[in-house]
């Protein structure tokens, strides 16, 4: 049993009688009225103008891919990072293009200006930028250089809910961005997700996705567009779509959850800077780009002349701490094995993603860890 878990039960009292009292005074449990609201709440909280609820960040993922194809044609390249999730990898192989892998800067976890802009070329579709573990990894010179040439930019923010960029919330800066309510993250609704945009288009696009790429999804304008004399309008499929809906009841949750929301992710970020000011400099990284970060676990990244990672596992265990090795998804999703069965390419070494994969892990970081727990455990890994 973990006395620091990676998760904890972030479902209060509160929450379960606020279910019960839904599921036991209405008539509707599928997609409907509750979904709308959260998405609208969704909306406002993060600052875009549309939100589509999914079934999860994954089902995020493959919408946002799917719309690329729509948008950009049915073959290309899309560039992906090595740290982040695999179905920010496999969305790309299921819908048809080849993921291209950059590395990542250290200090972010998130892929590079530098080492995307030598992978684009006339086959690149669009960019898969991951804030990964809650750090942000957007900026200027990146947004623009997806303008530049025309590419769709994907943010993937399941890790990252409140992270900022200029005091913007990430997940408003790309075409479109992803989020998780998986019950490890910053909020829940037990398994859902987000796919978020400001661009009409891609607004419809999404709601007929999630909803096995049926008209009725969307607007009369879009209606209109794809009507044939002879198919039944209300069974007419203008995309090759999926079922990814989500339920009333994770609506309900998410909608609870979102009120408190802001005064978790500041606990989380209070828990951040405690961890990173009391660990050893020289035994651990600690130069992380921690402005607007918004941290669902507490990294730890051994110096590369530190190989006491057994040491550091066994300190962990000992005072029951659960954690996860390679940080973000595993680590390098470019050695895992699916990919030897599907097409992919490097551009550049993948040298900083590598060394995340071999020397790194993290570990939970919840709003109810106390400042005495986190500095007890930076005390033991000090003295590695």
């Amino acid at each position: 049993m973990f006395k620091w878990p990676l998760i904890n039960d972030n479902i209060t009292q509160k929450d379960r009688e606020i279910l019960a009292d839904f599921i036991l005074n209405t008539n509707r449990f599928t997609n409907g009225p509750k979904v709308r609201e959260f998405e609208k709440a969704w909306s406002e909280w993060l600052g875009v103008k549309y939100s589509v609820m999914v079934g999860s960040g994954a089902a995020a993922n493959y919408i946002t891919t799917a719309i690329v194809r729509e948008l950009k044609g049915q073959k290309g390249e899309i560039i992906v990072p090595p740290i982040g999730w695999v179905s920010d990898i496999s969305a790309v192989i299921n819908t048809g293009f080849l993921p291209v892998f950059v590395d990542v800067d250290l200090d972010t976890m998130a892929i590079s200006y530098e080492n995307i802009k030598q992978a684009i070329n006339e086959n690149t579709k669009a960019i898969v930028l991951v804030h990964a573990l809650g750090f942000n990894g957007i900026n200027d010179k990146l947004i623009e250089l997806a303008k530049e040439h025309d590419l769709l930019l994907i943010e993937d923010c399941c890790e990252s809910h409140g992270a900022t960029y200029k005091d913007k919330r990430i997940g408003s800066f790309g075409d479109m961005s992803c989020f998780s309510f998986y019950f490890g993250h910053h909020m829940t609704t037990i398994e859902g997700g987000m796919v978020c945009t400001n661009d009409k288009e891609i607004y419809e696009f999404a709601r007929m996705y999630r909803s096995h790429g049926m008209t009725r999804e969307a607007s009369a304008e879009t209606q209109k567009k794809y009507a044939k004399p002879d198919v039944n309008p209300l069974f007419t499929f203008a995309v090759p779509g999926y079922n990814m809906r989500s339920t009333e009841i994770n609506a309900v949750l998410g909608l609870t959850q979102i009120k408190r929301l802001d005064e978790n992710i500041e606990k989380r970020q209070k828990n951040l800077n405690i961890w990173l000011t009391n660990l050893n400099n020289v035994l651990y990284y600690k130069e992380y780009n921690i402005k607007g970060s918004s941290n669902y676990a507490l990294p730890l990244i051994l110096r590369r002349d530190n190989n006491k990672m057994k040491e550091v596992c066994r300190i962990l265990e000992e005072e029951k701490v659960e954690y996860r090795l390679g940080t973000a998804g595993g680590g390098n999703q470019a050695r895992q094995p699916y990919l030897e069965r599907y097409g992919y390419k490097v551009v550049g070494e993948l040298n900083t993603s590598d060394y995340i994969h071999d020397y790194g892990l993290y570990i939970g970081n919840h709003p109810e860890l106390t400042e005495e727990q986190i500095l007890n455990l930076c005390r033991r890994l000090n003295d590695v």
